[in-house]
């Protein structure tokens, strides 16, 4: 379509996902989804697609100069710092609009045991000396700071293998794709005989680990997540999104 708004979405994400669907039959908008690669087998996605990165702030902003796009929307995971960082100087350096659409963090219920640390070398501070049963589900590519304690024995959650370098060295691999109930987390909680489990606040879906460690009054270490750049627009709403899009949409049609 002639008037379509070419569209970059930073995905990877289940909230990219979401969007790049309702995005697929609107014959306003071009979206193309651009995914981190951290998963090795991601689900393709509704719209066109591409894999890998851009080659930093500067590539991202030849990319955007290159291919005509009007609008980013950020909907990468909420800790992925470096490419965020990438999409504020590139869309500043070449007046593209950009809109954050993140998950909501998770809040911690009335009596949970939560110890909130600013980054993970902090989370690994916090274990305390005393070697402790820990259940870390930070992902695969965060682990090398518990390094620093190898005192405790460590299940690690992974949708794929990690890097045997980054591994603390008295540890358990489980291999597990979520989202998980709370059923099955008390289960594992129990069986492992974990004492404290390790989060990123992520936010979404996961949330079943965090009610099963407060149902047995399993104390968490919980990574905040970054604020956001100053002036950044985010919202958490996917309609809100496409609101915005529009909005953008019918400006530049002078509607």
């Amino acid at each position: 379509m002639p008037d379509a708004m070419n569209i970059l979405l930073l995905g990877g994400t289940g909230e990219a996902m979401a969007l790049a669907r309702a995005l697929a039959c609107d014959p306003r908008f071009a979206p193309v989804l651009s995914l981190a690669g951290r998963t090795q087998n991601p689900a393709p996605p509704p719209i066109p697609w591409r894999r890998g990165g851009f080659g930093g702030a500067a590539g991202l902003a030849a990319f955007l100069a290159a291919h005509q796009i009007a609008a980013v929307i950020d909907a990468t995971h909420p800790f992925a710092r470096q490419i965020s960082a990438n999409a504020q100087a590139a869309t500043a350096e070449t007046g593209v609009a950009l809109l954050t659409l993140t998950r909501p963090p998770w809040l911690a219920q009335p009596g949970a045991r939560w110890t909130i640390v600013p980054d993970l070398a902090a989370a690994a501070r916090a274990l305390g000396k005393t070697p402790r049963r820990v259940f870390l589900t930070i992902g695969r590519q965060d682990l090398l700071p518990f390094r620093a304690a190898p005192w405790h024995h460590y299940l690690i959650r992974s949708v794929d293998p990690p890097d045997p370098a980054w591994l603390p060295p008295i540890c358990e691999i489980l291999s597990a794709r979520g989202p998980f109930s709370q059923e099955s987390e008390r289960a594992l909680l129990t069986a492992r005989k974990i004492e404290v489990l390790v989060s990123k606040n992520s936010g979404g879906a996961m949330q079943a680990k965090l009610d099963a460690a407060h149902a047995l009054a399993i104390p968490v270490v919980m990574v905040a997540r970054p604020e956001p750049a100053p002036g950044t627009m985010v919202t958490t709403e996917i309609a809100a999104a496409i609101a915005w899009l529009t909005r953008l949409h019918d400006a530049k049609r002078g509607v």
